[in-house]
């Protein structure tokens, strides 16, 4: 079947996802809750879907399941129970741990299975589980807002499903055996670009929609444990979790230093390949660290009033453009961007050069003062953020 939505040159996954949403909503293809936007869309026929994925041969013969709690995936939840599978469910953006199992209660009937399978029902007949639990995973599920025929997802942009499938291999709940499956309406099966993959991105084994069973033969390989370099403290701050996981293996003797602790002469690239921040031109590093003082500030406006920060975050991620800090500016469609030194800043310049969503540019620069700074100073002098964003500065 022909995507009917399509995807211009040079789009990011931010504009894939407001391209999905966009139609979905125009073309009234979704349930509750509505809008679509923000969200894995819970698109109508999810329940014709969910049958689907019941007669899947890799679903017969699956002992424990890891369905995502997003709405779509209501009618698998329910599947799963039905059949007597062990189910397991995240817990909601990770904050109390990695998995709930949902534990009907005895002799529950079809209706009481069907509450269970519901959000609330999952907060209300289910067990946490620690990381020290013996959990082998057969089968996951998740949702998408996109997803290519190669089996190349994109999510909603806040990394949930890719942390969870990596936080699973980390604790050995996952083997190269274990099947990912996706389910979607048939209009999220998009040509989606390769470059725009991560090796942090999940990708799937088969697709299901409400008319047909997609399988991927997808030979990318799936994510292999937690990529430190890509945590950010706020992200261990909060995802507990983490915190267990990093100090698990840091004594098994790996790397697990994070992204604000890399060495500061070096910097990510887009691509996810490194090299010497020196290369950049304005300024060269020629002082110590312990001489850089203070941060070096990106402006970026004219931000799209339906932006959120977590998007403009999966954004500045997507890019290789991560800040130290961010200031966000939402009513006044701004965010300021604070990274430890002039270079990376002028590294991070360079990779959102062209900054836009769905045609609408954005405008990055360095911050007015900064700007000035660098001209009087040439490093990134000591001067806070602060001092401008008070008095309303707007970049210029």
């Amino acid at each position: 079947m022909e995507a009917e939505i399509r995807l211009r040159a040079g789009c990011s996954k931010w504009d894939i996802r407001q391209k999905v949403w966009d139609y979905m909503e125009h073309n009234n293809l979704a349930d509750f809750p509505r809008p679509v936007h923000h969200r894995i869309p819970n698109f109508k026929a999810s329940r014709q879907a969910a049958h689907r994925v019941a007669s899947l041969e890799v679903f017969s013969r699956t002992k424990e399941i890891k369905v995502d709690p997003d709405k779509p995936l209501e009618g698998v939840r329910l599947a799963a129970l039905q059949a007597n599978k062990t189910l397991l469910v995240p817990t909601p953006r990770l904050r109390s741990g990695l998995f709930n199992r949902i534990t009907p209660p005895a002799g529950a009937s079809k209706e009481v299975l069907r509450i269970c399978a519901t959000s609330q029902g999952v907060k209300d007949f289910s067990v946490p589980l620690g990381l020290d639990s013996a959990v082998r995973v057969d089968l996951v599920v998740v949702g998408s807002v996109a997803v290519s025929e190669k089996g190349w997802r994109i999510g909603k942009g806040e990394g949930f499903a890719d942390m969870e499938y990596a936080m699973m291999v980390a604790m050995g709940a996952v083997t190269e055996q274990t099947v990912v499956v996706t389910v979607v309406h048939d209009c999220q099966v998009l040509d989606i670009p390769e470059s725009l993959l991560d090796d942090h991105d999940l990708t799937v084994d088969y697709i299901v929609t409400p008319t047909r069973v997609l399988t991927t033969n997808c030979t990318r390989p799936k994510p292999q444990g937690i990529i430190w370099s890509k945590v950010s403290r706020e992200m261990m701050s909060t995802i507990p979790i983490l915190r267990k996981l990093r100090d698990s293996e840091r004594r098994a003797g790996r790397d697990v230093t994070l992204k604000t602790e890399e060495d500061p002469l070096r910097q990510r690239t887009a691509t996810g390949s490194t090299r010497p921040a020196h290369n950049c031109q304005t300024p060269p590093i020629t002082e110590s660290l312990a001489e850089q003082k203070g941060v070096t500030t990106v402006y970026i406006g004219n931000i799209p009033p339906t932006m959120r920060v977590s998007e403009l975050k999966s954004l500045l991620r997507e890019r290789g453009a991560s800040p130290g800090h961010l200031t966000w500016q939402g009513p006044q469609h701004r965010a300021f961007l604070d990274y430890s030194d002039g270079c990376q800043a002028q590294l991070a310049l360079r990779s959102l050069e062209g900054l836009s969503v769905e045609g609408h540019a954005m405008r990055v620069e360095l911050a007015r003062m900064q700007r000035q700074r660098l001209n009087e100073h040439g490093d990134c002098g000591d001067k806070k953020r602060g001092d401008y964003a008070r008095h309303g500065d707007a970049g210029q």
